[in-house]
């Protein structure tokens, strides 16, 4: 069997993570052990404020206070220097959030060509994949649309298409249909999943909807800050 078969995306070993409050600590994860494959897709569930935000800011590696491992690829984030963490974040992670965040003045097709091109790509490759992405989710007549003539709806398709632009190994979502109604949700939802199921990208996808978390392929809970399968 190939080592790209058996080495995780993403292995966590022990991950903790508290807060103090004046005298108050509070323990979100507590000893959180984790391992995502290539090409799988696993929901988090749990209640707001039960700590899916921080796991899934842990994985990205968008913060520290954390104890504990975490690995990417098989390689230890920990031992990494912050330029280099960026490198990683940049190479293997695509990240989803429930605001899509496109940058206001860009249209659709830049806001998809940008992360690529600050990764090292020309711009007509960029373009080109750009386009085919964003054509995949359906948006091939709104590419020079700006995020304000696009609907809730089209602005997280062309958020999903960035977060895969890159071709990451792991894509990271928190509750990335979260502000959506529930008609146009499922629809980008399942257009999401499609979409990294092709790329042959793995997710971990943080929800609180038990429906959505059904169409994925594995669903773990965060509960009193540890995760347990179901």
């Amino acid at each position: 069997m190939s080592e790209a078969i058996t080495t995780p995306v993403a292995a966590l070993t022990g991950l903790r993570r508290s807060f103090t409050q004046g005298d108050i600590t509070i323990e979100v994860l507590r000893g959180v052990n984790m391992q995502i494959m290539p090409g799988e897709i696993v929901a988090l569930l749990g209640p707001s404020g039960s700590g899916k935000s921080t796991l899934l800011q842990a994985v990205g590696l968008l913060e520290g206070g954390f104890s504990g491992q975490i690995e990417i690829g098989g390689v230890v984030a920990s031992a990494l220097s912050a330029s280099e963490r960026t490198a990683m974040r940049r190479e293997n992670l695509g990240f989803v959030y429930q605001f899509h965040h496109l940058l206001p003045d860009f249209n659709a097709l830049e806001n998809v060509v940008m992360p690529q091109m600050i990764a090292g790509a020309n711009r007509a490759d960029a373009e080109g994949r750009a386009t085919e992405l964003l054509g995949a989710l359906g948006l091939s007549q709104r590419l020079e649309h700006r995020p304000s003539q696009l609907s809730g709806g089209e602005q997280q398709r062309v958020a999903v298409a960035r977060a895969l632009a890159n071709r990451p190994r792991l894509v990271l979502a928190d509750e990335p249909t979260g502000n959506l109604d529930e008609a146009t949700s499922e629809r980008v939802l399942g257009e999401f999943l499609s979409l990294v199921r092709g790329e042959g990208s793995a997710a971990l996808i943080a929800t609180h909807n038990e429906r959505l978390a059904a169409k994925m392929d594995r669903v773990v809970r965060l509960h009193d800050g540890v995760l347990q399968p179901d």
